[in-house]
């Protein structure tokens, strides 16, 4: 993970959140925390050195008559929400409508990956999964729809353990019409599968 701040600086920022709610970070099950932290950040948060059209291999080969939908759907995702640095997590369903190039299946999973792997809000990371498909795959349309659990909701402020939302990005054909209740009748076809 490339950044301004040094390795250093981000481990003594750890040291003084632990400090903060009333750790002592020198106890034996906390000296090596900060530096475990980091690593997982770098995990966690590794989506900012990644560029959406890095997934996008497409293929010619295979799509001379592919004119209908192509859904992948429960595709499990972690994320950690802008506002409180806490996770939520849940399933992405991704469609798209071939124009004249098709995408290897396991490249919706790593776009998922891209934009899970940043801070971020649900409703944006569903738009940007929709926008990347149309710009980079240039299809006839492109949907997304995430169904995900938000701990900002269920440990902290309301504690609504059972709440989930749902975001929706339609684009092109997906837009109105038969396309559309199509997609939407086939992502509801099966329930949820759980993350963990």
């Amino acid at each position: 993970m490339s950044s301004p701040v040094s390795v250093e600086d981000a481990k003594a920022a750890v040291r003084t959140l632990l400090e903060y709610i009333g750790e002592d970070p020198s106890r034996e099950g906390l000296r090596e925390t900060p530096d475990r932290v980091i690593r997982s950040f770098a995990e966690i948060y590794g989506g900012y050195n990644r560029d959406p059209t890095s997934v996008f291999k497409t293929f010619r080969d295979g799509s001379e008559r592919v004119d209908e939908m192509v859904v992948q759907r429960n595709i499990p995702f972690f994320s950690n929400c802008e506002h409180h640095m806490l996770p939520f997590f849940g399933v992405a369903h991704i469609a798209y409508v071939p124009d004249e190039e098709i995408i290897g299946l396991s490249k919706f999973a790593r776009l998922v990956e891209v934009f899970a792997r940043r801070l971020q809000v649900q409703e944006r990371i569903t738009t940007q999964i929709a926008d990347s498909l149309m710009q980079h795959l240039k299809p006839k349309g492109a949907a997304c729809v995430i169904e995900a659990s938000h701990l900002c909701m269920v440990q902290r402020g309301v504690k609504k353990h059972l709440s989930d939302t749902t975001t929706s990005a339609l684009r092109g054909v997906f837009l109105e019409g038969p396309t559309r209740s199509e997609f939407l009748r086939f992502i509801q076809q099966m329930p949820r599968r759980p993350v963990f």
